[in-house]
C-alpha cells in the first residue's frame, strides 16, 4: 500500500515521503479501514515543523488525526462493525464519552499513535464510529478534530446552544464554518468575523446573520456584543486564541461562554478579569470524545449538514495540500483523496 510518512526528528514538510509498505493487519479487537478520504487541521501543519506537543516527533509517523473509509476486515472479538461499514477514526482512541480525562489515550497522527494518510489503517474498534449516511467519505472525514471540536465547543457544555441565541464564530477555518452550520441547524444567530470581504459574502451565503470586518472594526468584540441586542453573545467559539481572547471577552455576554478552541496563537493579553463582571466562562476545549463524534453524525444526518470542502487533493499531492491549507484562501476544509 501507499503512505505517507513523517522521518522522526522531522521540522519542516521535506522530511515527509510518500513510500510503499505492507498493509497491516487487523488484529484482535480491531478493525482494518480502506482509508479513502483524509482532511487536514491546523494542527496537522504544526507538527511537521515539530512545533507540536513534546516537539519534533521521536520516530517515524504516519500523519492525520482525520480520515474516512470502509471497513474490510475485522479482528477476533469484533461486535461494533462488519466488513462494509462506512467508519472514521475518533481523534483521541481511548476517549469514549463525559469530560476529559487523563486516560484519553493516543491522539491520531502524533507520536506514540497511528496516523490516517494511508490507503489501509488498522484501529482498535473502540476508537471508531460509523459516519453519517448524507455524506461522502470526503465530507465525512471533515469532522474526527474539527467538526467535533465545533460540537463539544456548541452541544456540550454546560448550556447547550438553543434557539434564539446568538453565537460567534471567528475566521473561516474548518472549526469555525462547521460551527456556523451547527449553531444555525440548531435555531441560534451567528455572528461571524473575517478580514476579507469576500468570505464574508460566503459566510452570508452559508447563513450567518451578521458579518463584521475585523480589519476596519478593530474593537469587533464590542460590535459583536451590539449586533446581539443583548448584553452580549451567548456563546463565542474561540480559535484565534490569546491574540483575539480579548475581543471574545468584549463580545460574550452575561453567563455566556468562550469555548477556546486547543493549540492556537498565544500572543496578546491573555488576562480573564473581564470575565468576572459578567459572571461568564472560558471553557477549554480539545477535540472530544467517540460518543460527541456519534452525536455529531446524529445530528449531521438529521439536519442535513454539508461541511465546506475547499479543495481536494490526490494522495501523491498531499504536500500541496498542506501547502493550501497553510495559505490565506483557505474557505473550511481540505482534504486528500485516496
Amino acid at each position: 500500500m501507499k503512505a505517507w510518512i513523517l522521518r522522526k526528528g522531522a521540522t519542516s514538510l521535506d522530511a515527509m515521503q510518500l513510500v510503499e509498505q505492507e498493509a497491516p493487519v487487523a488484529g484482535a479487537g480491531e478493525v482494518l479501514i480502506r482509508v479513502r478520504a483524509c482532511s487536514l487541521n491546523y494542527r496537522d501543519q504544526m507538527i511537521p515543523l515539530g512545533l507540536y506537543m513534546g516537539g519534533p516527533v521521536a520516530q517515524d509517523i504516519v500523519p492525520l488525526s482525520d480520515g474516512a473509509g470502509e471497513v474490510v476486515a475485522v479482528g477476533d472479538g469484533v461486535t461494533r462493525f462488519a466488513v462494509g461499514d462506512r467508519v472514521a477514526g475518533t481523534f483521541f482512541q481511548n476517549w469514549m464519552d463525559g469530560p476529559p480525562n487523563p486516560a484519553m489515550g493516543p491522539a491520531l497522527g502524533a507520536a506514540g499513535a497511528r496516523g490516517m494518510l494511508a490507503q489501509y489503517v488498522a484501529l482498535p474498534e473502540n476508537g471508531v464510529v460509523r459516519i453519517a449516511q448524507s455524506l461522502s467519505f470526503e465530507e465525512a472525514a471533515c469532522l474526527p478534530c474539527a467538526g467535533v471540536t465545533a460540537w463539544n465547543a456548541l452541544m456540550e457544555g454546560a448550556h447547550p446552544v438553543t434557539a434564539g441565541e446568538h453565537v460567534l464564530v471567528l475566521g473561516t477555518g474548518g472549526v469555525s464554518l462547521l460551527a456556523l452550520q451547527i449553531a444555525k441547524a440548531a435555531g441560534a444567530k451567528v455572528i461571524a468575523t473575517s478580514g476579507s470581504d469576500d468570505k464574508l459574502a460566503r459566510v452570508a451565503a452559508l447563513g450567518a446573520d451578521d458579518m463584521i470586518q475585523y480589519r476596519t472594526t478593530p474593537d469587533w468584540g464590542v460590535r459583536a456584543a451590539a449586533l446581539s441586542g443583548k448584553s452580549g453573545v451567548e456563546h463565542v467559539v474561540e480559535v484565534g486564541g490569546a491574540g483575539t481572547l480579548a475581543q471574545s471577552i468584549a463580545a460574550v455576554g452575561y453567563a455566556g461562554e468562550i469555548a477556546l478552541i486547543g493549540v492556537l496563537t498565544r500572543e496578546g493579553n491573555t488576562s480573564p478579569h473581564g470575565l468576572m463582571f459578567k459572571g461568564a466562562n472560558l471553557r477549554g476545549i480539545f477535540v472530544g470524545s467517540r460518543g460527541m463524534a456519534e452525536r455529531l453524525n446524529s445530528f449531521i444526518d438529521a439536519h442535513g449538514i454539508k461541511p465546506v470542502i475547499d479543495k481536494v487533493f490526490t494522495l501523491e499531492e498531499a504536500k500541496a495540500a498542506y501547502a493550501y491549507q497553510a495559505s490565506p484562501d483557505l474557505f473550511g476544509k481540505v482534504v486528500i483523496r485516496l
